[in-house]
């Protein structure tokens, strides 16, 4: 009789989960459970890893092209795969924090104004040959034709794009302005060698602003402004850039600055002087130049991964496609440009550049694709029967803590030992990782609770657990 009803209950269980995957609900990724619901379990993520460095070595062509720590263990765990040279499939996990990545910065940009925008990725070469960028880009620029034989470029960057939009419009009042228009969108650059893994590929993404002012002293409150949101971008997600002057480039304008974070692996050398705070690009200094020119302090060289760029353009563009807008006495006058641009792609792979071990990933906090892994026991040993526990812990954090909900992970492999899906665990780099193992027998029961970015190792009640994970902060 009691064989009979564990069928049963298995039946129904079965039937519940069927009726639910051919239903309309689109997480078909989820465990299935009669009283609470939908789990999260890593047995249903599509994860595909190639764990042995030979086989992440035959992705990319030749150990000679796999030369960062963060494009190999990106490899290996799954979170990227190449399709062509410098082009990948950003896979799940990746993706989902590069939407969180995406919710700091419109944090970010709306606080100072921001309104975000959507602009082809297709660009008319007409635009680009009206600043001479058409040429000047040579074969960095993608280019196509259709079949009415017209010419396109893939944007690298939408200059062009944004200012003949706002030129469009005929009405602009200086009362209106300043105008600050972003985008999150895919970026082409034709790089002569992609290496790197997203740190430099031939496909990106790419946060570009553009703002239009009513004055250059507007357009400089205006840029200070951006300079001051990209800081408290950075220090949310624990990553310690620094602002460096830098050369205008194709881009153009009279002033610019780097983002750069300090890496071995970086590909740009910039100088600070420790004395007074003076920092710049080594392309803007002179040839052997060995002391700083604001204090006469000496310089220190490092290597940085540029992460962010701003320009303060002028007129340069508005100019061209006659960008104006009417000031306080009705006259018209060309709006004054700044543009910002953050590599979102790769102040993902800079992140992991700086933060993670050899071996393991370790994410910015706010990141993190999931924040907490719940490892159950192994079937068949001594601990299975806490295995109930787990999934009541599973359910008592989603429902006391909304914020995490989506946010829980249930690595259901449960013919895995505890200590191989741990090692798992912290090759992927969760935040936090929730164990039963003996001490879950105990009464009342205590689950070992890691901290991967600590290190730190404590056991806690259930209801320790809760209080522990509510100080844990999401977007």
């Amino acid at each position: 009789m009691k064989g009979l009803l564990s069928r049963c209950r298995a039946l129904s269980v079965l039937a519940i989960c069927s009726h639910q995957l051919s239903g309309s609900s689109p997480h078909r990724f989820y465990h299935c459970d009669p009283e609470r619901g939908k789990r999260l379990v890593l047995s249903r993520m599509f994860q595909p890893q190639n764990l042995r460095e030979d086989q992440v070595l035959s992705l990319e062509g030749t150990s000679g092209d796999l030369t960062c720590k963060s494009q190999r263990l990106m490899l290996q765990v799954g979170l990227i795969h190449p399709a062509s040279p410098g082009c990948y499939h950003l896979l799940p996990y990746t993706v989902r924090a590069m939407e969180k990545l995406e919710r700091v910065i419109d944090q970010e940009m709306r606080a100072i104004g921001g309104q975000k925008v959507n602009m082809p990725s297709l660009s008319p070469g007409e635009l680009w040959r009206a600043t001479n960028r058409w040429d000047l880009m040579g074969k960095e620029l993608l280019r196509l034709r259709d079949r009415h034989g017209k010419e396109y470029c893939l944007g690298p960057t939408h200059e062009e794009a944004v200012t003949a939009l706002v030129a469009s419009q005929k009405t602009v009042s200086y009362k209106q302005l300043p105008f600050l228009l972003y985008q999150v969108t895919r970026k082409f650059r034709d790089e002569p060698r992609p290496r790197f893994g997203l740190l430099r590929g031939r496909e990106f993404y790419m946060k570009d602003m553009y703002s239009f002012d009513s004055s250059p002293e507007a357009a400089r409150h205006t840029y200070g402004l951006v300079c001051e949101a990209y800081g408290s971008l950075f220090s949310r997600l624990g990553l310690r850039c620094i602002r460096v002057q830098a050369d205008v480039g194709s881009i153009g304008g009279t002033a610019s600055h780097e983002f750069q974070l300090p890496a071995d692996i970086g590909e740009d050398r910039f100088a600070v002087c420790s004395g007074c705070g003076f920092s710049a690009n080594m392309e803007t200094l002179r040839w052997l130049q060995t002391d700083c020119p604001s204090c006469r302090g000496p310089l220190t060289e490092a290597r940085g991964i540029e992460v962010g760029h701003t320009f303060y353009l002028g007129t340069k563009y508005s100019s061209i496609f006659n960008a104006q807008f009417t000031d306080a006495q009705g006259k018209p006058c060309l709006a004054e440009m700044g543009c910002y641009g953050l590599g979102v792609t790769r102040i993902l792979a800079a992140a992991i550049e700086v933060l993670s071990t050899e071996d393991c990933l370790r994410w910015p906090g706010l990141l993190a694709p999931y924040q907490v892994c719940l490892i159950p026991p192994k079937k068949g040993s001594k601990e299975e029967v806490a295995a109930e526990l787990m999934d009541h812990l599973y359910d008592l954090i989603t429902e006391a803590l909304p914020q995490l909900r989506g946010e829980v992970l249930l690595d259901d492999r449960t013919h895995r030992t505890i200590g191989n899906r741990l090692k798992d665990a912290n090759k992927f780099g969760y935040p936090f990782v929730i164990i039963a193992g003996k001490r879950a027998l105990e009464d009342p029961a205590h689950f070992e609770v890691w901290s991967q970015n600590t290190g730190e190792v404590v056991f806690l009640t259930r209801e320790g657990v809760t209080e522990f994970l509510s100080q844990v902060r999401v977007v």
